[in-house]
């Protein structure tokens, strides 16, 4: 009986040390399990052919070089991740990373939904190195409290592509009568314009619409106007430059010249090619490798060229269009070593500068950059780069997408409802000053 009691006690105690062993191995499996599992970084980017294959690459190298860490690269249209993201942050499930045009980001940061820059993780040594590597200017729209939000994936001014083909089949030379002004770019679309009633089979030129902050502000500032007053508080300031440049669109559009309207496809995607169906452009220097992309002939043939922003025969200051920039953010929500993944990324993908460049002709504003043989030898950048002297960045501020909606309100009233521009310019100051109050709160 004894030794049954004995046995039983050693084979209890074997049980016990077993199961114990169990524990601790499942414990351990589990902490290890878990310190195993990869960040995982949801990337949200615009669609951009020219892109997609170098950061797929860039992507995937990294991917390998950073074992603990995934990326999922979402792409979305334009137009729609610029309406999709603000829904995503409302819904509280914001991307970890995305980019977005400046007007439409700046709003995140005064809402505190992004995170500022993680320096570190993004390789730089302090945040004094991250400033200086940069150009001057390029964090003034991302910055608030001492802190910068963003880093720039572009940086881009626009200037006027024009199709030489187009012009010599008017019976013009585009060496010789591209448009310095507004006046000419009028006079030129009048030559160049193909009607069929009222219907415009091909247009002359024709404006970026709806981005209005980027080519009508700088088109009211020639003529001495301002989108907001120094105090930072006022609305359109100088009132008869905006009355001048909203009656010139009136004058554009269906009810006026006829020259062009925001119905028609951008002129950005017609001006190419030798079937254009528009034979002038505003785009930046990225329009350069999505030409080589698309119409390869036309893009090798030099039947195209760049040239400055037009500018008012009566202006009183020399401005070209602004400067907008998508910057890299990250959501402030996402887990800290997301965050910190995110802003690795970040970095490794900005210091592939010269292959953004030449891949898909992104100008990364970083001084090396902008001192490179690189981009001095992409044609055209000199046109570029001194026109971007004489720009600024765009306005960036808590309510710059709504005021963004506001401009084309009172632009396609002119255009396309025939609105008086003085009365277009009264409903146009009253909405944008009841946006900069309520921002200011």
């Amino acid at each position: 009986m004894g030794g049954m009691n004995k046995r039983l006690r050693m084979f209890l105690s074997i049980f016990i040390a077993c199961a114990l062993v169990c524990v601790v191995f499942c414990v351990v499996f589990a902490r290890r399990k878990k310190v195993e599992e990869p960040v995982v970084v949801e990337y949200w980017t615009h669609e951009d052919k020219t892109r997609e294959a170098l950061e797929n690459r860039l992507i995937t190298q990294f991917m390998a070089d950073n074992p603990g860490i995934v990326v999922h690269r979402v792409v979305h249209g334009s137009a729609e991740q610029v309406e999709l993201i603000p829904r995503a942050f409302a819904a509280g499930n914001g991307p970890d990373l995305f980019n977005l045009p400046i007007e439409n980001e700046y709003p995140f940061i005064a809402q505190g939904v992004v995170s500022p820059v993680d320096w570190k993780s993004a390789g730089f040594s302090s945040l004094s190195s991250l400033e200086e590597t940069y150009i001057d200017g390029v964090f003034d729209g991302v910055r608030k409290d001492g802190n910068i939000y963003g880093l720039p994936l572009e940086y881009t001014n626009w200037c006027l592509y024009i199709n030489k083909k187009a012009f010599r089949e008017a019976g013009l030379d585009a060496e010789k009568d591209y448009p310095r002004t507004w006046e000419d770019v009028v006079s030129l679309s009048e030559k160049l314009v193909v009607s069929d009633g009222s219907a415009l089979k091909k247009r002359g030129f024709d404006f970026r619409y709806p981005y209005y902050l980027n080519f009508l502000v700088p088109m009211v500032e020639q003529l001495g106007g301002n989108l907001v007053g120094e105090d930072g508080r006022t609305a359109l300031p100088g009132e008869d430059a905006w009355v001048s440049v909203l009656s010139f669109m009136r004058q554009w559009g269906p009810n006026g010249l006829n020259l062009g309207s925001p119905t028609y496809q951008n002129a950005r995607y017609s001006f190419m090619g030798d079937d254009a169906t528009a034979s002038m452009a505003l785009s930046g220097l990225y329009q350069e490798s999505r030409m080589a992309e698309q119409y390869p002939d036309f893009y090798d043939s030099g039947d195209w060229m760049v040239v400055p922003f037009p500018q008012f025969a009566q202006a009183v200051r020399n401005v070209s269009s602004c400067t907008y920039a998508h910057y890299f953010m990250v959501n402030a929500s996402s887990d800290e070593k997301v965050r910190s993944g995110a802003w690795k990324l970040v970095g490794y993908l900005l210091s592939h500068g010269e292959e953004y460049l030449t891949s898909a002709s992104l100008l990364q504003p970083t001084k090396a950059l902008f001192a490179s043989s690189v981009l001095r030898k992409m044609p055209y950048s000199s046109v570029f780069i001194d026109d971007l002297s004489k720009s600024q960045l765009i306005y960036a501020g808590p309510k710059s997408s709504e005021i963004q909606d506001l401009l084309a309100v009172a632009v396609e009233s002119v255009m396309l409802g025939d609105e008086n521009p003085e009365k277009a310019y009264v409903t146009l100051k009253a909405g944008v000053q009841e946006l900069l109050d309520e921002g200011a709160k």
